[in-house]
């Protein structure tokens, strides 16, 4: 029996429990079941051995009740600048129970410090190292510095702290492992043999035993598998069958001819707050297009218009107002926001607010007052020509109200005549902001002005700011467009919530749910496409041994052994000479059985061809940057480990957009 106080339980005596499979007893398990279980003879993808103990068992280290409550497997990873590739990566990884098994084992017996191909041991050794932290009890995060330097010693590439790629990282990784724990030190050699006349199954297992001869760890066990191509010549319909071994399936996707984009709506009238809009418009489009997908979302009026911006560094950039420009300018980490306007109001001038905030008193509204910073989306709105600098401050007001934070029992909170006065696009008599009353009051009070500073801005990068003389009609300039800088003050900050100004999304990212996408692709198409006969490109000529000559052949990919652990990586990434690219096309996948078996040419009567979910590698973002996590499974229940946070999440989240690299095990 376990003790009551988690406290008392020795964590290395612990670890220990774990590794060598003693928690069955403790868990009530029989032991001699595990026992009769090692003598059992299996074929391992294929090939006939005595069942390694990691293979047996594939399963959680510990029952899942037993592992919430010692918090095992819940613990993240900080990112030490942009790692979140490599953050992704491990947890998955860390989350196949074969492997956890194997390295919080005594796996040190299994190094090999004499391969060339390997990193002496010590690649194997870091990662065993950061597996045994993970898996420590009670641990909520940990530092994967050492690891990554690691890694960095032995791959270039990895050194810094630049974005890199997940499965690229995993590629590097699962070798590095192989070469480190290949048991095999002195590699035979195989002679290739004339295979006509001989059946595919034979040249199959033949090809299979000579790569085991070459190559024995863990990583072979559990993660490589076979397929057989074949080449055909277009001419004499020569066929060249080959059976080569895979870590991974590197699946296409079609390239979609829609795009997601999510900007931020917001509303010129102080009626409601920015809301995050997400449409799907032609990927090649224009801006008509997306003002026309804007307009049907959002149910514009026909007495209104829509006037889109690029926000950055939140300020303008610039406005989409030319409807021909097209999409591609705008990149996946641009940010963009959609104003409603009134259409009667077109000839008015168009005022944009823009928000800072310093901590010290601004005395004067120039540049060369304290330093501030930009803050939060900026607001729109049109104004009466001559207006002045306290129907300006009048217009802002109304249009931050929906910030008010309102408390029942505050004796300063708004009352519900000021709230429709605020709305109203009137005069503004009654506006009751600060506890002032009306825009006489507004005029006069200094409180208010300590509230909010306002000053003129010029256009461009790097805007010339001056005072605005609030009794005097502001001067607009030839382009219609009046910018204004206004300063709140601390007492400001704390009466509205900002933080709702600074919901501000990049265009890539959206809702990832499937019932958001217009093109979608199952992952068995996928597959059917992977598979697909195909001409070689004229750059990839096949020597055709028949013809003597080189010929475009056909290539024909069959899976003929899989893996135990299978490993499937969506090709969202694409490059050519002029343009790189993310598909975001959303993929289908089984999460609780996946059937192979019309997939596969080999028909394993001793193996499963079945496969169960239980980790995904997601990249959110586009081309360059971006950002990843991992969803994995402990136990019953699904968890992401967004770099050092861990959080549970239901099974119906797990089918995102986002998915990138999936994990399956052998049911």
């Amino acid at each position: 029996m376990l003790p009551d106080n988690h406290e008392l339980v020795n964590k290395e005596v612990f670890l220990e429990l774990q590794v060598y499979g003693l928690f069955y007893d403790i868990m009530r398990k029989e032991n001699d079941m595990a026992i009769e279980d090692s003598n059992t003879e299996l074929k391992v993808n294929g090939h006939s051995d005595k069942v390694k103990p990691y293979i047996r068992r594939g399963q959680p280290p510990l029952a899942s009740s037993f592992n919430e409550h010692y918090r095992l497997g819940f613990t993240g990873l900080y990112n030490l600048g942009n790692t979140c590739y490599m953050n992704s990566a491990i947890q998955c990884l860390a989350h196949t129970p074969q492997l956890v098994d194997f390295f919080l084992g005594d796996f040190r017996k299994d190094l090999n410090f004499e391969n060339p191909l390997g990193m002496n041991g010590k690649l194997a050794l870091a990662f065993g190292d950061l597996l045994r932290q993970l898996w420590t009890p009670d641990t909520t995060s940990v530092s994967p510095r050492a690891f990554k330097s690691r890694v960095a010693g032995f791959a270039s590439q990895f050194a810094g702290y630049n974005q890199h790629d997940s499965q690229e990282f995993l590629a590097f990784l699962l070798d590095g492992l192989h070469e480190d724990l290949n048991s095999v030190k002195i590699k035979p050699y195989n002679e290739i043999k004339d295979v006509d006349g001989i059946s595919n199954q034979e040249v199959a297992d033949e090809h299979w035993r000579n790569h085991l001869a070459r190559n024995d760890s863990i990583i072979v066990d559990l993660c490589q598998g076979q397929y057989r191509s074949t080449l055909i010549c277009p001419l004499c319909k020569k066929h060249s069958v080959t059976f080569d071994p895979f870590l991974y399936l590197s699946l296409p996707l079609s390239s979609t001819t829609m795009r997601a984009m999510t900007l931020a709506m917001l509303t010129t009238d102080g009626s409601n707050t920015p809301t995050p809009v997400t449409i799907t418009v032609p990927k090649y489009g224009m801006v008509k297009d997306l003002i026309q997908a804007l307009s049907i979302t959002c149910s514009l009026r026909d007495d209104e218009t829509l006037l889109v911006a690029e926000i950055f560094n939140n300020r303008i950039l610039h406005f989409l107002d030319r409807p021909y420009d097209s999409l591609e300018l705008i990149r996946d980490y641009d940010k963009l926001a959609a104003y409603r306007l009134p259409k009667d109001q077109d000839s008015l001038p168009l005022v944009v607010f823009s928000h800072s905030h310093s901590e010290e008193s601004n005395d004067d509204n120039d540049q060369g007052g304290p330093p501030f910073r930009r803050f939060g989306i900026p607001l729109l709105a049109r104004i009466p020509e001559g207006s002045d600098g306290f129907e300006l401050r009048n217009k802002f007001l109304q249009l931050i109200n929906p910030l008010v934070m309102r408390e029942e029992s505050s004796s300063d909170s708004l009352d519900d005549e000021s709230v429709n006065n605020v709305n109203q696009d009137t005069e503004m008599d009654d506006v009751a902001i600060d506890g002032v009353s009306s825009s006489d009051e507004v005029k006069g009070k200094s409180s208010v002005d300590e509230s909010f500073r306002l000053s003129l801005e010029t256009e461009g990068f790097f805007p010339a700011r001056s005072s605005i003389v609030m009794d005097e009609p502001l001067l607009v300039p030839e382009s219609r467009r009046i910018f204004i800088l206004v300063s709140w003050s601390d007492e400001a900050m704390k009466q509205y919530d900002t933080s709702i100004l600074n919901r501000l999304q990049e265009t890539s990212v959206f809702p990832v749910v499937s019932n958001n996408w217009p093109e979608m692709v199952s992952l068995s198409k996928c597959l059917e496409a992977f598979l697909r006969e195909e001409p070689l490109g004229p750059e990839d000529m096949w020597y055709c041994p028949t013809c003597k000559e080189h010929r475009q052949a056909s290539k024909k990919l069959d899976l003929w052994r899989l893996p135990e652990i299978l490993v499937i990586h969506l090709k969202r990434f694409s490059y050519n000479q002029f343009l790189q690219d993310k598909l975001e096309t959303f993929v289908d996948f089984p999460i609780v059985d996946f059937d192979f078996s019309n997939y596969t040419i080999h028909k394993d009567s001793q193996s499963s061809i079945r496969y169960k979910l239980y980790a995904v590698s997601n990249h959110y973002g586009g081309m360059g940057g971006g950002h990843y996590t991992a969803f994995a499974q402990c136990g019953e229940q699904w968890y992401e480990f967004n770099d050092s946070q861990v959080f549970p999440i239901s099974e119906g989240q797990i089918k995102t957009s986002a998915a990138y690299v999936l994990f399956y095990k052998r049911m």
